[in-house]
């Protein structure tokens, strides 16, 4: 893998969208939607608070080398017409250098629903992946009853890999998930 500096992780745009790093001036839009408690419940984790917001905002702020495990690229979402507004987030996680694998995952306003955005914008970081940053291998994690990510999935052509039961405890409730991939040559991206 290779060093990526900001200006080759972003902006990324598509027809309707452009993913951009996310700055401190975004930190309240990014609470707006990673607050809500019907988000975090898919994350596996509390709703962020404010401070959680700007904290992970201002770590990866100037973009991330993609060299080691764990690197990882947080993009914001916004719409081309208005690029200062967050409608959500894409991330990609190197999660094996060696084997060129990566996380992929996505979280939105639930405000935005049902427009694809996160299917467009999913798709783009997942070219750049298999494109500028040489992943073999691409893969989600989700929860069961997250069927609006089940969908995108499937909308990228990703393939449903495993089905991990009870794997995950999610206060008190045990949560189940799906592990989707797509390989590079797979990509029809």
């Amino acid at each position: 893998m290779t060093a990526v500096s900001p200006g080759v992780q972003a902006p990324v745009a598509t027809e309707r969208l452009v993913l951009r790093l996310f700055t401190a001036d975004d930190v309240e839009e990014r609470y707006a939607y990673q607050r809500l408690p019907e988000v975090a419940r898919f994350l596996y984790r509390p709703p962020l608070t404010r401070e959680g917001c700007a904290e992970s905002i201002a770590a990866r702020a100037a973009g991330t080398p993609w060299e080691a495990d764990g690197d990882g690229l947080l993009l914001a979402v916004c719409r081309a017409q208005e690029p200062r507004v967050v409608i959500g987030e894409v991330v990609l996680t190197l999660t094996s250098a060696r084997a060129r694998q990566a996380e992929i995952g996505w979280v939105f306003n639930p405000r935005y629903a049902g427009h694809g955005y996160a299917t467009e914008a999913a798709r783009a970081l997942a070219s750049s992946a298999f494109g500028r940053l040489g992943v073999h291998r691409l893969y989600a994690r989700l929860d069961v009853l997250n069927t609006a990510s089940v969908r995108v999935c499937e909308r990228l052509g990703m393939r449903r890999e495993a089905h991990l039961v009870d794997n995950d405890l999610d206060g008190d409730r045990w949560g189940s998930e799906y592990v989707y991939a797509v390989l590079a040559h797979e990509w029809k991206g």
